[in-house]
């Protein structure tokens, strides 16, 4: 039997449902201001960590939250966690997009000089993507490209496409890569036969192109969030990569979201050696990221270890 649907609450309700369990509202307007803009459900994420654990005998039930919130937590602070959450996903998709449009020239720069429209051509990738047979008795290749003929169908009356559409009937693949996706990207380049894909790699600073190829679906996960406008700062990545070689790396967890901010700025360095991103991010953390006195959130549940900014990565 279907549990009753949760009823509709009018947005005083909703603050009235926070004040009672504990959440102090300093500014009765402002609140409401809030929940009309952002949702009780969304804004929900980042009151989370303030509410109260439970207090059972087994570990698993002691990590499950109550409704009521620990003693001091102010709607304050969780608009600020709210706030540096904004902040950090725009500055995320600022580092994607550089490495997006690098990525996908490096792919089709290489490819190119091979056949025009490589990317169309199953020749020119790994037997696994282009040969071998899934269950749906398609390969990779053909999946993927039956995603890209959508693509390009939805773009079809944009002019660069209709041109090379009509007077070739193929866009060359430096042509074609400005209908990808950032997983389409990812999934070709996972494609590609493993000598091209360390062609690639190496220019970044990763021997192993089966790696990197793990980096950028990450990234694309890390992409997804932040541009859904998901709640970022802690999220449990469920795309995990493995860790590069090197000491200070082997400090990280990749389930948390620092380790993929370290990989963007390990891309940038590389793309864009004069950027300020890093700094841009360390400041972030320094300026925006709230010190709450009742103690539920703290900056390394993004994954920070203590001394990062030390790392030749981050100078």
């Amino acid at each position: 039997m279907t549990a009753e649907v949760k009823p509709w609450k009018s947005i005083d309700e909703q603050v009235e449902i926070l004040r009672s369990r504990g959440l102090q509202i300093e500014e009765y307007d402002r609140a409401k201001r809030y929940l009309k803009r952002l949702g009780y459900y969304r804004l929900s994420g980042y009151w989370y960590p303030f509410r109260r654990f439970r207090e059972a005998d087994n570990s698993q039930a002691a990590e499950q939250r109550r409704d009521d919130f620990i003693e001091g937590s102010r709607f304050g602070d969780l608009i600020k966690l709210y706030v540096f959450d904004k902040k950090l996903r725009l500055l995320a998709l600022d580092a994607l997009e550089r490495i997006e449009m690098a990525m996908r020239v490096d792919v089709a720069h290489l490819l190119g000089e091979r056949d025009a429209c490589a990317h169309e051509n199953p020749n020119c990738f790994h037997g696994n993507f282009s040969i071998r047979i899934k269950n749906d008795g398609k390969t990779a290749h053909q999946k993927w490209l039956e995603k890209y003929q959508q693509q390009v169908r939805r773009s079809a009356r944009t002019p660069f496409v209709a041109h090379h559409q009509d007077k070739y009937g193929c866009l060359p693949i430096w042509v074609a890569i400005e209908v990808w996706d950032f997983g389409m990207l990812s999934t070709l380049y996972d494609g590609m036969t493993f000598e091209d894909k360390r062609s690639i790699a190496l220019k970044y600073g990763e021997p192993n192109g089966n790696k990197l190829a793990n980096y950028l679906r990450s990234l694309n996960f890390i992409r997804n969030v932040a541009a859904h406008h998901a709640r970022l700062w802690n999220v449990n990545v469920v795309d995990r990569s493995p860790l590069p070689g090197g000491t200070y790396w082997q400090q990280l967890n990749n389930a948390r979201p620092f380790f993929y901010f370290c990989l963007m700025q390990m891309f940038l360095k590389v793309i864009c050696p004069t950027s300020t991103w890093g700094a841009r991010l360390a400041k972030l953390i320094d300026e925006d990221f709230p010190v709450v006195g009742c103690g539920a959130i703290k900056v390394g549940d993004f994954g920070l270890t203590d001394d990062w900014r030390s790392w030749e990565l981050w100078t």
